[in-house]
């Protein structure tokens, strides 16, 4: 879905098809027919965006078959789909029964990180539609938080740098621009907006920025206003930007908050899990270690790690961050100018939702979908934005 910003650019609206990973280039295929057309049909639209995922197979089957790649390219045409930005975030495994900690890995220490992201970058410079030249990839916030010393974080600098370089000469050869974005999240080295100031300011290249998911800036407790203007200030730009919503517990020292809670606490990823103290941020790896183990304070509001639809908070107790992703996307596109033109909504865990919550085969999947982005569409025209056909 595309938009037209007061000031004449245009601002780009996808979804990410993580919510229904494929590892092999057979199965994103399958994906676009199964999942991805029939939302677009059901927004009634000749054309939506889609945040494409490709595994470590199914993305070097297209770097390595030309014709594979001219084959979805045409795909995404006579289904209606554009691509303007890859999750590059996970490699592989994303929809194995456990994930956790593996979806960091390889980090950006591992030279296997630069080869898979610059496949990426060559595989969305020709994938993009005929009238944009601009693309965008979000990737892992560096690593990990553990270990990670100061030799780890110049092998980790020297990577971006190269793919800085490759970038530029892709640009070169193609005139398609694409940047790459580090994708703050809790628990990794690169947990906050803030932390990742520095890392960026010694690559010192505009290809590489942030990309702001409005979920895990609302678990770390950052201020939207705050957390912009900290980046623009610092000349550190906003590639995309993911939009998400966490779950947010007022009162977590209640009994049936602590009960529907414990609800969200799955097998197959991280729920980090936060609160603000007197003295900083606190938080646990994962939901289940914060309601068992007492080693989070329950006197304030927590806040988790899992990506709730936007249209639908969880019921009472509980709630989302919905309004941390409303003023987020107020500074993002609501100004005179537009700091990040690609928006990506990336509710990946539909399955993961508590059984009653779970849509029931592709058609409530995509009904569900369909609402988020009618939802992310409606607040882009409250902030002044005009939907394009």
């Amino acid at each position: 879905m595309r938009f037209r910003h007061p000031d004449g650019s245009t601002v780009h609206l996808a979804y990410c098809t993580n919510v229904h990973p494929a590892e092999t280039l057979d199965g994103v295929v399958a994906q676009l027919r199964d999942h991805c057309e029939p939302v677009r049909k059901r927004l009634g639209r000749d054309r939506i965006g889609i945040g494409l995922w490709l595994a470590k197979d199914a993305a070097r089957a297209l770097v390595t078959d030309p014709s594979a790649l001219r084959g979805l390219r045409t795909e995404l045409d006579r289904r209606g789909l554009e691509v303007v930005t890859l999750n590059g975030f996970p490699y592989e495994g994303f929809g194995d029964d456990e994930v956790k900690y593996r979806v960091y890995k390889p980090d950006w220490t591992d030279p296997e990180r630069l080869t898979h992201t610059t496949d990426l970058a060559r595989l969305l410079a020709s994938l993009l539609p005929d009238d944009v030249t601009e693309g965008t990839i979000s990737t892992l916030p560096l690593a990990w938080r553990t270990p990670f010393d100061a030799g780890r974080a110049e092998s980790a600098r020297t990577a971006l740098t190269a793919l800085a370089q490759r970038l530029d000469a892709l640009a070169e050869l193609t005139g398609r621009s694409i940047r790459v974005g580090l994708e703050p999240e809790p628990g990794c080295t690169v947990e906050t907006t803030a932390d990742a100031i520095a890392p960026l300011a010694a690559v010192g290249h505009d290809r590489i920025g942030v990309c702001v998911d409005t979920c895990h800036l609302a678990t770390s407790f950052e201020d939207p206003a705050t957390a912009l203007d900290a980046l623009t200030t610092a000349g550190v730009p906003v590639v995309k930007s993911q939009l998400s919503a966490a779950l947010h517990a007022e009162h977590p020292h209640l009994p049936e908050v602590r009960e529907a809670l414990a609800a969200f606490d799955e097998p197959r990823f991280l729920h980090q899990t936060r609160t603000l103290t007197a003295t900083g941020l606190r938080g646990t790896d994962d939901l289940g270690e914060a309601l068992s183990s007492g080693a989070l304070p329950d006197t304030g509001p927590w806040r988790a790690h899992f990506h709730v639809p936007l249209h639908a908070a969880p019921a009472a107790p509980l709630t989302s961050t919905l309004p941390v992703l409303r003023d987020a996307l107020a500074r993002l596109v609501g100004g005179p100018a537009p700091l990040t033109r690609h928006l990506e909504v990336e509710t990946y865990t539909w399955q993961a939702l508590p059984p009653a919550l779970r849509p029931r085969g592709r058609s409530q999947l995509a009904e569900g979908i369909a609402a988020e982005l009618t939802l992310a569409r409606d607040l882009l025209t409250d902030l002044g934005l005009k939907e394009l056909p």
